[in-house]
């Protein structure tokens, strides 16, 4: 027997199947998308077995071992990883592991281990005994297995009744994440939400976008659907944007469909992921919930992928390779499952995914009311350009007085500040110096809780001085304002207020998500304050007044997703006010009150700002007009890379004939890592030659160590 093995080395030159001979001992153990591990030049690597053939007319080299008693990749996996490399042009092998835990990654050498209990049968008790022993046989009236821990309580010296063979040792695996029975709740929909389950479920269209307000209850139109699929012997996948969502959709899936739910996040340790995958494998599950990695659960006679809040850009993988966009992956593989369907679901959708609504080629459903008939909260918009008199630090007087008023009726509060940190960067008052990253052209953000520098890029970090290294001058200051200032000046303009800060410092550490969350549920603090972590999702029934801290941040961003980003980012966090039987109010406080995204967000108004935005899209040719591809040339030497990137504009211009480029230009972030780096868009309706084109060029620099070449279809950040 023969084995094709993709390798775990992740290089273009050898992003191919090399073929081993399997001996006679190891080949009924052999089946498609199995890890083994196998000679390669002078090392011993793991691969995946892709091909299975009868001989070969060359001597080959011969599998070292298999590693699995089951497949990894299943045919349906196997598939969609090779159309993954089609769309994306990335190796192979990135595309198969990019899908697994790291417990079954092909990398050598990585062990995670099984979590045991152990148990204890009776074996030979026809011997004498003591009486402590005795009272040990005792405990196993009428029970097969005694716990380890039940006997140690009683008689701590096991190990004499084991050599005796009284007592025989049983290993029983435990999963180390457990869900606990819920008391199962069922809602009964309205109107609305049922119009939409009858739609979907009595429709043969595959894509579907549900354009539903927030608090409109899509959730709840997920879960009926679900159950529908579960009657028909289907499976599902829930997909969520943010980790911080994973915990209370958990619990919602719980309580309607038990345990019968597995969750698949980066906030869950490497033996919690592979203990989750292996009960999805092993059909021990029906349901899988998680971020976006989660789409490659191996769920077989796959009913129904659910994507919420689709809109966000956690969905696409931009900063590691393959950069695949887990919707367009999601349609792929329900094309994979004959009647799979997928529903999108947003309050404010893509302008892609809602111009496909428009042209039929999505389904388009709509939830325009709230589930408990309340109006949308109301949105006051306050001009930061005239409140500064009356400002008390970054806060208007106006915003103060309505978390003064919401906290004395024992109400609870979000405001949200994108920007992590104390300051945004630290400057000097005499000579205008700014501290900056030595290994990135970017400028270090002041955490003052650790009283450190830190780079957001690439993860240095210094301690603050106070003296100016190029003035020598003791006036170093901290500028602009992140999360940790804003939590200081509310301390000290409401020093009653329960606060939560809520932004990536801290809930870095294992569960912090889900004991955050479950605080301020409960009512243990008064304010949550947070970056965009608290936007999406987050269903708070006290919550009464969102406040916006500065509308504009992300408004600032050189990029033309930028008015699409703010329009949704407001509009999704004034959806966390009055989702309950109370009414909720938002203020946003903005330096550009006039721009369309602001105002329209204010309004409530998502029709009103596609057709404003897609007029500028159109004049601009940006999607979803033009498809966008962008190349970023990168090197550690900044006069290569430039060059490099004029060689590469004159081919591209040589053999595309129906795309516009522009650049090269320097990356937004010029330097990241001692690495500098150069774009070029590709603007484009219908490129017959750009695949072609495009491997052309991967092929010209894949043995170049010198300068790197990275390709991005249809990025979310330029």
């Amino acid at each position: 027997m023969v084995v094709g093995v993709l390798v775990e080395l992740s290089n273009k030159n050898i992003d191919k199947v090399f073929d081993y001979n399997v001996d006679s001992n190891l080949q009924n153990l052999i089946k498609l998308g199995i890890r083994v591990k196998v000679p390669f030049a002078h090392q011993t690597l793991e691969g995946f077995v892709v091909e299975i053939k009868e001989s070969s007319n060359i001597e080959l080299k011969s599998i070292i071992d298999v590693i699995d008693t089951d497949v990894v990749l299943n045919s349906e996996l196997l598939k969609l990883g090779k159309i993954m490399q089609e769309k994306t042009l990335s190796t192979l092998i990135s595309c198969y592991q990019v899908m697994l835990p790291k417990a079954l990654k092909a990398k050598n050498g990585t062990i995670i281990n099984k979590k045991y209990d152990i148990f204890y049968k009776l074996g030979n008790i026809d011997i004498k005994l003591t009486d402590k022993q005795k009272e040990v046989i005792e405990l196993f009236n009428n029970k097969e297995l005694v716990s380890r821990k039940e006997i140690i309580n009683i008689y701590s010296n096991i190990k004499s009744l084991i050599d005796k063979k009284v007592l025989i040792e049983v290993k029983k695996e435990h999963y180390r994440l457990d869900y606990k029975d819920s008391i199962l709740k069922k809602y009964s929909l309205t109107l609305e939400q049922q119009n939409v389950v009858d739609i979907v479920n009595n429709s043969n269209d595959l894509v579907y976008l549900l354009h539903g307000v927030t608090g409109s209850g899509k959730t709840e139109v997920y879960m009926e659907l679900i159950d529908k699929v579960l009657k028909e012997n289907k499976t599902a996948i829930v997909l969520v944007p943010e980790i911080s969502l994973t915990p209370q959709m958990v619990k919602r899936f719980s309580e309607r469909f038990g345990n019968n739910i597995a969750a698949l996040h980066s906030a869950l340790s490497e033996g919690e992921k592979y203990d989750e995958w292996r009960r999805i494998n092993k059909g021990e599950v029906k349901i899988v919930i998680g971020a976006r990695s989660a789409l490659f659960a191996p769920l077989n006679n796959l009913g129904l992928i659910v994507i919420d809040e689709e809109h966000s850009d956690s969905y696409k993988q931009d900063d590691s390779n393959p950069k695949y966009d887990a919707i367009d992956m999601a349609i792929e593989r329900s094309k994979l499952n004959d009647g799979c369907k997928v529903v999108l679901g947003s309050a404010t959708p893509t302008l892609d995914s809602y111009a496909r609504a428009k042209k039929n080629v999505y389904h388009l459903l709509t939830l325009p009311n709230r589930v408990n008939k309340k109006p949308l909260p109301k949105v006051e918009v306050v001009d930061m350009n005239k409140e500064i008199k009356n400002s008390i630090g970054h806060f208007s007087k106006l915003l103060i007085d309505k978390i003064n008023d919401k906290l004395e009726k024992n109400e609870q509060v979000i405001l949200l500040l994108n920007r992590r940190g104390y300051s945004t960067f630290v400057s000097c008052k005499n000579c205008g110096y700014t501290v900056k990253c030595p290994k990135c052209d970017i400028t270090l953000t002041y955490h003052k809780t650790s009283n450190n520098l830190r780079c957001h890029y690439c993860g240095y970090a210094t301690n603050l001085v106070k003296v100016c290294p190029e003035c020598h001058e003791e006036a170093l200051s901290s500028i602009g304002v992140g999360t940790e200032k804003i939590e200081e000046e509310l301390n000290k303009i409401i020093p009653s207020a329960r606060i939560l800060r809520m932004d990536f410092d801290t809930t870095s550490k294992k569960g912090m998500h889900s004991k955050m969350i479950k605080a301020f549920a409960n009512h243990e603090y008064d304010i949550l304050l947070g970056t965009q972590i608290v936007a999406k999702g987050l269903d708070f029934e006290n919550v009464t007044l969102v406040g916006v801290i500065n509308a504009d941040t992300s408004l600032n961003i050189p990029d033309f997703h930028s008015s699409e980003t703010t329009f949704a980012l407001l509009s999704q966090v004034s959806g966390r006010a009055g989702r309950s039987d109370r009414e909720g109010s938002v203020i946003l406080q903005t330096y550009n009150k006039d721009h369309y995204a602001i105002k329209y967000a204010q309004e409530h108004n998502y029709i009103g700002f596609y057709n404003e935005e897609l007029k500028i899209r159109h004049t601009l040719k940006y999607p979803p007009f033009y498809y966008i591809v962008y190349i970023r040339i990168s090197s550690k030497d900044n006069n290569l890379a430039f060059s490099e990137s004029l060689r590469i504009k004159k081919s591209l211009e040589k053999h595309l004939s129906n795309t516009i480029i522009l650049g090269p230009s320097a990356s937004n972030v010029f330097k990241v890592n001692n690495t500098y780096r150069y774009g070029i868009i590709l603007k484009y309706k219908k490129e017959d030659e750009l695949i072609n084109t495009l491997n052309m060029m991967i092929d010209a620099y894949k043995s170049n160590s010198k300068v790197k070449i990275d390709i991005n279809f249809n990025p979310k950040h330029l």
